[in-house]
């Protein structure tokens, strides 16, 4: 067995990534008296005045700066490896990543639910669009790259397993107003698991064998 390298083992930071985050979905709750998952927002309990802002910070220390690093360091390991719809597909998720990085953290909702004050404008509309049609776009391009002569078919499948959460979610919070909380974690989770899964694949080395066979040659 080919021994791992340094960057093929910095890919377990996406599964920090995803436990930092899982811990503040879980856990912050407890600082926001009166918090309803089922129908409230994840992006309440980071909101500029909601009590649990200080615990949320705290929690997801981790998961903003272990994400982008996982998926930078994909990025520059799967250069002139794969074919080229994933290697786009994981370079769009990556954007997507960093907007979602740089911008929420700018701006953050200013109050629980829509206030619509200038930061809620640019949370909601400017920066969520954007996301989520790259999010799509992404899991799209990964999807077909995947299954396109079979380079990477598992891959393709954890990538339709995320699209298919996000577009749940998405029609959910729509249809379902009254558990909008719930259908809303299909979509966060989402993006947040397909970037463990990735930084998974680089710390296997993206399956190099089923990508370009045994022999090394490219199939």
């Amino acid at each position: 067995m080919k021994k791992r390298t340094l960057i093929q083992w910095l890919g377990l930071l996406g599964i920090v990534s995803l436990l930092s985050y899982t811990a503040a979905v879980l856990f912050a709750p407890s600082a926001y008296p009166g918090y309803d998952w089922v129908t409230q927002a994840v992006s309440d309990l980071s909101a500029q005045n909601a009590p649990s802002r200080m615990l949320w910070d705290r929690l997801t220390a981790l998961y903003e700066p272990c994400g982008i690093a996982a998926l930078m360091l994909s990025l520059l390991y799967i250069q002139g490896k794969l074919n080229r719809l994933i290697r786009i597909g994981i370079d769009l998720f990556v954007i997507m990543n960093w907007i979602s990085a740089v911008g929420y953290a700018m701006f953050p909702l200013s109050d629980s639910g829509y206030a619509g004050t200038f930061t809620d404008i640019m949370h909601v509309y400017v920066i969520t669009a954007p996301v989520v049609a790259l999010s799509v776009a992404s899991l799209t391009l990964i999807i077909i790259g995947g299954f396109r002569k079979r380079q990477c078919v598992s891959l393709a499948v954890w990538g339709c397993v995320a699209l298919g959460m996000m577009l749940a979610g998405a029609v959910g919070t729509s249809a379902l107003p009254q558990i909008f909380g719930v259908m809303e974690r299909f979509s966060l989770f989402a993006a947040t698991g397909f970037t463990a899964v990735l930084g998974v694949y680089l710390f296997n080395g993206f399956a190099e064998k089923q990508a370009y066979g045994m022999s090394g040659k490219r199939i």
